[in-house]
């Protein structure tokens, strides 16, 4: 038998295993090509996304959101609030990392939902993330002198015009610079407090017993008033929270996303622990809770670091400070429009998003959504031009901290559905690049405390009067998300991804250290025509992880003779729409038979 008529033989058996799928939302598939995913380029190296997931969290909501917690919640609602939201951020983290590392695809988390629970889910989740970091941005950039706004702006559109690989460039630094920041502030703090400033007076923990630990939200007397004091605080830390998340939709632009990735999640609790954690604790031991200075109403430019370094009376280091968090807002900046232009990519690829929204330039850099989304970035000036900037930047936060939950919510429930579906398909968890403990009970966990946030959030509208500026600001995003959701829902008839069709092989990242690939070329002679026609034929079939090492080796032959290295999606066509399998989940068996016997019959053919 021929090499040829074996091949077709066999190509002809997927083919009648393939038959057997519908297309329940193959205008939702992600499309793929050998640069990383649909047209991006990967210029982002493993230092760049560890700096960006350590530094990426850092920003307004730590250095000037804690102010306002401190005052409403106290030292000890202010550590305890922290500590809850730090467990969340850890609980969605992981489910992120664990789902992206093995699928570093466009637009990030969203376009998992869309594959994993539905498609009105990916697209009203899409478009929320995106006006999310619309809205977070001018947050980051609050200053009360438009001067200061513009000079900013202007950092923020170089930075991210200059291409993904400047960016990445920049924004190690800039985190460097953030990460220097806040490791000094804690280790100043903690001469302060045992009394080595220049006024030599050890604080101690006098602030806690002076004030209480908690105190009673709006004088509101009672267990119930130290309960909601503690809320508030965890509703505002999740401002603070928002954007660690930034790692899954750099993974699209990260070479070797199976091996970066995970390390990048890991890190997580160093950084909690560290940047998060501590700040707070010390924050509650050097500043009053009824220090004035913690007044945001009429300005925005004081941290309680910089509050607790006058008071103690060092007179030159809070301008170093100042000018050590004027850095931490751009870089802030920098990682909010680049993860509002690159979701906003991610929703084009999904045809959820305008055509004209896909150019790109030579580079990868995709001109057209950095452009729509440096444009909203002027509602930075919104703040400046009022009264108080304080003010703007408690609305600006409130919308934020719910879009981030609802967006959190959305990720644990993706992940639940995949557990769900690999444990329907027999695919093991232990072929996967990062497996994230206590899963899937942390996502259960996660969705929980999300949900609890989004419904309660808004809780201070309804304190003694009722405040209409406020409840819309907080509440404005789920009317947004139900929108989206409904209406794409009924426009297009969709509905839940059935368990045994959700797809759990496009977009598969796979990557070996070169001694790996060689080891396995050595002992496999596949012509780079054998490896593109097994390719061709397997391409568009569901299979199981079990099977990668026979198509890491095929592709690896194929790039090492002169295709160029690739994943073995290569093939994929950028518009091809690839249906969801439907069949019983005996399906990947049999496609497991048809791999096994092309590489008999290919064996077998040589030997003739």
């Amino acid at each position: 038998m021929s090499l040829d008529a074996s091949v077709a033989k066999e190509k002809s058996a997927v083919q009648s295993v393939s038959d057997q799928t519908v297309d329940n939302n193959s205008t939702q598939d992600v499309q793929l090509t050998a640069a990383g995913g649909a047209g991006l380029k990967l210029p982002l190296k493993p230092r760049h996304l560890q700096m960006i997931a350590i530094g990426g969290v850092i920003g307004t909501g730590l250095f000037l959101g804690t102010a306002g917690d401190l005052k409403n919640g106290g030292p000890g609602g202010l550590l305890m609030g922290y500590c809850i939201m730090a467990s969340l951020l850890y609980a969605v983290m992981v489910a992120l990392g664990e789902m992206v590392s093995q699928f570093p695809i466009p637009g990030g988390q969203f376009a998992l939902a869309g594959r994993f629970v539905s498609p009105e889910l990916g697209f009203a989740m899409g478009w929320l993330y995106w006006y999310n970091y619309i809205v977070v941005l001018p947050a980051e950039l609050i200053c009360s002198n438009a001067m200061w706004v513009g000079l900013m702006l202007m950092v923020v559109w170089a930075v991210n015009w200059g291409g993904t690989r400047v960016f990445g460039e920049m924004e190690f630094w800039f985190c460097t610079i953030k990460v220097i920041t806040i490791v000094g502030l804690i280790i100043v703090g903690v001469v302060i407090t045992a009394g080595g400033g220049p006024n030599h007076q050890a604080i101690g923990f006098r602030f806690w017993n002076e004030t209480g630990c908690f105190v009673q939200y709006s004088d509101i007397p009672g267990a119930k008033g130290r309960f909601l004091s503690f809320f508030s605080v965890m509703i505002s830390a999740a401002f603070a929270f928002i954007g660690t998340e930034i790692t899954a939709i750099a993974a699209a632009e990260t070479a070797n996303p199976r091996r970066t990735v995970p390390g990048a999640i890991k890190s997580v609790w160093i950084r909690l622990v560290l940047f998060y954690l501590c700040s707070a604790f010390i924050i509650g031991l050097l500043v009053s809770r009824t220090d004035p200075s913690l007044d945001l109403a009429s300005t925005a430019a004081k941290s309680p670091f910089v509050i607790a370094i006058q008071n103690a009376g060092i007179s030159v280091l809070p301008s170093i400070i100042n000018a050590a968090l004027l850095t931490s807002a751009w870089s802030a900046g920098c990682a909010d429009l680049y993860v509002s232009s690159r979701t906003l990519y991610g929703l084009y690829t999904r045809g959820a998003a305008p055509r004209f929204l896909g150019k790109l330039r030579k580079d990868g850099l995709p001109w057209a959504c950095v452009l729509v989304c440096s444009a909203f970035s002027l509602l930075s000036f919104m703040a400046a031009a009022s009264n108080g900037a304080g003010t703007a930047f408690g609305y600006f936060a409130n919308m934020t901290a719910i879009c981030g939950m609802i967006s959190w919510a959305c990720i644990c429930w993706t992940s639940i559905r995949w557990h769900q579906a690999i444990k329907v398909q027999g695919i093991e968890r232990n072929t996967f690049a990062y497996q994230a403990p206590l899963q899937p009970y942390l996502s259960y966990y996660g969705l929980f405390v999300c949900l609890l946030v989004i419904v309660f959030g808004g809780f201070t509208s309804f304190i003694h009067t009722f405040k209409t500026s406020s409840f819309i600001t907080t509440y404005f995003p789920i009317p947004l998300f139900a929108i989206l959701f409904l209406g794409y829902k009924f426009y297009h008839k969709t509905g839940l991804v059935p368990l045994a069709s959700i797809d759990s092989v496009t977009g598969c990242s796979i990557d070996m250290p070169e001694e790996e690939f060689k080891t396995h070329t050595h002992t496999a002679h596949v012509t780079t025509e054998d490896s593109t026609r097994l390719l061709d034929s397997m391409i568009d079939q569901l299979s199981p992880f079990s099977y990668f090492p026979v198509l890491i080796l095929l592709s690896y032959s194929a790039s090492h003779l002169g295709r160029g290295r690739c994943c073995f999606l290569d093939t994929l066509p950028p518009h091809e729409q690839r249906a969801n399998s439907s069949s019983s989940p005996s399906t990947g068996h049999q496609i497991k038979d048809v791999v096994n016997s092309l590489i008999i019959s290919k064996n077998h053919s040589r030997q003739e």
